[in-house]
């Protein structure tokens, strides 16, 4: 029994469900520095989410110095001037909590899980981060052989690892997202120590930052707190947005990339579509639902199921900030070819812009997407970064109780519109993905 009752104490402290029945409520403000704050108060599980979201990505990288961003991801963790090198995720373990942080094209976002007792411990650390950063040739000699390593595993020497990359290069040929956030490990070894303290005192400013704090908390005493460790840290120079416009694609890209860590080719057909912020991106994730979500998909019963040509296949809505890119891929099952998989996709891609998806079909992919809402926002770390995206992308904290209703009010017609305005093969990268070294 005493076991059991550990167990569940254990998975409330990790998890820390959040009311999604019902609208989440939320204070938010501004410090006079400009840090944008946002509380949400749930006290079904004694956790508390701690969490930071600075509006800096791959995108706002150099051409010369890529990878900036995500390197800053692992050397904020180094240490600070009031935390000794490598003892910040010892603090943070030691005092029963969870730490971890993640790069996108777009943003950097660090967070910390805690029993909820220890709220004061994590917002120190993250001002500690913010206000006070070590940024020497010790740590950043560490953190570049930490992500040369992470490189090698997660890119190099993994199977499909760089179809990303891959494809972003020939889709985007002005905007930053031709590059991948892991960036090049010859910018980073070139890097002076000079650029990367410039690159934090640009970026990582209260006025470019959201904390967002959820979970077992006192609105007033959190208000407080928060002021007793952020409010002094000094405003930055306004951030620009990237502002860059990509030409529209008027023929297909077809290529060819080699890798070789596989045995299996793949085709990837990959479309420039709009950004996060466009309604129409929200249509072309329902549509990747009807075709790829689940086993019952169209995709799935059709090529896995029916013909067995295809071991795996998949479409799916890359969204980002500025631009997306839909992909779809596939890779054979008994020596199907590559352009009979490509053909079987654009097929269904075809009937969708055809034909209006059925009453049934409809209401299963609104339950898929219910599902997906509920279970993104039944965690704290799930509600703290839904409400910092919420705000860093569209200004709006209150997206996190609107999203819902979006997606109810897409209807079959402008799903079957939307692939119609989007899924061109004009408008497209062609990729054939083999065996072998270029």
């Amino acid at each position: 029994m005493r076991k059991k009752v550990l167990a569940t104490v254990l998975f409330a402290l990790l998890s820390g469900s959040a009311a999604v029945a019902q609208k989440l409520q939320f204070t938010e403000y501004d410090l006079s520095n400009g840090l944008h704050v946002i509380l949400h108060q749930d006290k079904s599980a004694p956790v508390v989410a701690v969490s930071v979201m600075y509006h800096v990505g791959s995108k706002n990288e150099d051409t010369a110095r890529t990878g900036f961003a995500h390197f800053f991801e692992h050397l904020l963790f180094e240490g600070t001037e009031n935390i000794k090198r490598g003892e910040f995720d010892k603090i943070v373990s030691s005092n029963g909590g969870q730490a971890n942080a993640n790069t996108t094209q777009d943003r950097t976002f660090y967070y910390e899980l805690f029993p909820s007792n220890q709220l004061e411990l994590g917002l120190w650390l993250e001002s500690e981060r913010m206000f006070h950063p070590v940024i020497n040739e010790i740590g950043v000699k560490t953190q570049n052989e930490v992500v040369k390593e992470e490189k090698r595993q997660r890119l190099d020497n993994q199977p499909y690892g760089k179809f990303t990359y891959e494809v972003f290069r020939r889709l985007f040929s002005a905007h930053p997202y031709r590059w991948q956030p892991i960036g090049s490990m010859e910018h980073l070894d070139a890097a002076t120590l000079a650029e990367f303290k410039a690159f934090f005192k640009k970026y990582y400013v209260p006025n470019n930052a959201v904390l967002s704090i959820a979970g077992d908390i006192d609105i007033e005493k959190t208000k407080g707190l928060v002021k007793a460790y952020f409010e002094e840290i000094p405003k930055g120079a306004p951030v620009a947005p990237v502002a860059v416009t990509e030409q529209p694609l008027t023929h297909e890209i077809v290529d060819t990339v080699y890798d070789a860590n596989i045995q299996i080719p793949a085709i990837f057909a990959a479309y420039r579509i709009p950004g996060s912020k466009n309604h129409d991106s929200k249509v072309l994730e329902m549509i990747s639902s009807i075709l790829s979500g689940g086993g019952s998909s169209r995709l799935s019963k059709k090529m896995v199921d029916e013909k067995k040509n295809a071991l795996e296949v998949a479409a799916f809505n890359y969204a980002l900030e500025d631009y997306g890119a839909y992909i779809t891929l596939a890779l054979p099952n008994n020596n199907a070819s590559l352009d009979s998989l490509l053909a079987d996709i654009d097929a269904e891609v075809a009937s969708l812009q055809k034909d209006l998806i059925s009453e049934s079909e409809y209401k299963k992919i609104l339950n898929q997407f219910e599902n997906n809402y509920v279970s993104a926002n039944s965690k704290m770390l799930g509600v703290v970064e839904n409400l910092a995206n919420g705000y860093t992308f569209k200004k709006n904290t209150n997206d996190i109780n609107e999203e819902l209703d979006e997606i109810r009010s897409i209807t079959r017609e402008e799903i079957r519109d939307i692939a119609r305005k989007y899924l061109v093969k004009t408008q497209r990268v062609v990729l054939y993905y083999l065996p072998g070294k270029e």
